[in-house]
């Protein structure tokens, strides 16, 4: 059974200042503060829909939730864990900024039945950091993270690609160091520049000029392997389907089949390796072997790795075989 959330946003609450990157209002599609009130209804209504609450946690996203006002932060934790232990939810998930992580506050989380914390570490390099507003260092981010595990929390990071003054040099760079802090589990959320924002007037001026779609795709997809390989889960890759930020966007890497791009870079790479390792030539017909569950992905979205191979004088063939793992390809052998 998959893991679930039941997601409660608390919108850019508890954030000390605004990054130049950042309206939460859009991204969430939400303006609105939860009560423990609400806390409550929310998950009540939850417990009896969702089919495995024993691997369900309950989210409080949208914000820097460890520092928000004190006794609105134990309101909302005092009611959500209510619905925690035997016969209820698996525990509490929440997510918040690096410099806001210390014993004290996860001596709180811990005795509310908090399970897992996402960092919104958003980049690893000083640099990038300081020029999108962010207010902490690459070293908040580790020390938190150490913390974090050392309480024995599950660990979450949360990346941003693409940001002002980051590079493709930079983003592979924050993927070793990200692999190095060894997480739990990671959400990669392309650039998406929101009108209003900081980051809009930059992009706007000419100031921020940003990288190449096609690179911020290479650069996601070499996250999806390396993370998968590390045994590292991705939550998420991509912002969700939202008609706030399609409406609200001024630029950036927005697309609502993001992480399906990525896959399927992931499997055009591995089948031209394979094919033009084995044999250079074209016209002719060729079929690999994948999970059944990745067809769709080898194929590409809209078939464009089919189209892709076509144009090269090669007819794709994908069959599926559930003993190769997710993103590696099997055998390539000739079609008569």
């Amino acid at each position: 059974m998959a893991h679930s959330n039941i997601s409660i946003f608390v919108t850019h609450v508890g954030c000390p200042h605004l990054c130049a990157f950042c309206d939460q209002r859009t991204i969430t599609g939400s303006a609105d503060l939860p009560s423990g009130e609400d806390v409550r209804r929310i998950c009540e209504k939850a417990l009896h829909e969702v089919s495995d609450p024993a691997d369900t946690e309950i989210a409080f996203f949208g914000g820097s939730f460890t520092a928000i006002e004190r006794s609105y932060m134990t309101e909302l934790l005092s009611a959500a864990h209510e619905f925690v232990g035997e016969g209820k939810f698996k525990g509490i998930r929440l997510s918040t900024r690096p410099d806001y992580i210390d014993r004290e506050v996860l001596d709180i989380l811990r005795s509310y039945g908090v399970t897992a914390i996402e960092l919104g570490a958003q980049s690893l390099d000083d640099r990038v950091l300081e020029a999108n507003e962010r207010g902490h260092s690459a070293e908040d981010i580790g020390n938190a993270a150490s913390l974090i595990k050392e309480y024995g929390f599950e660990l979450g990071l949360q990346l941003m690609v693409g940001l002002y003054k980051s590079d493709e040099s930079i983003e592979r760079e924050n993927l070793r160091k990200a692999l190095e802090i060894a997480p739990s589990a990671v959400r990669i959320y392309p650039v998406v520049i929101l009108k209003g924002t900081k980051l809009a007037e930059l992009y706007l001026s000419g100031e921020y000029v940003t990288m190449d779609f096609d690179t911020v795709v290479s650069v996601c997809a070499d996250m999806l392997c390396e993370f998968e390989k590390a045994g590292i889960k991705v939550l998420k890759c991509g912002l969700h389907a939202s008609e706030f930020v399609e409406r609200d966007m001024a630029g950036g890497f927005y697309h609502p089949a993001f992480k399906e791009l990525c896959e399927a870079e992931i499997y055009r790479r591995r089948i031209e390796s394979a094919i033009f390792c084995t044999d250079s030539s074209g016209n002719r017909k060729v079929t690999i072997a994948v999970n059944p569950s990745c067809i769709s992905k080898a194929l590409g979205q809209k078939r464009a790795n089919y189209e892709y191979f076509k144009r090269l004088g090669i007819e794709l063939k994908i069959t599926g075989d559930k003993a190769i793992p997710k993103y590696e390809i099997k055998e390539v052998r000739a079609c008569t």
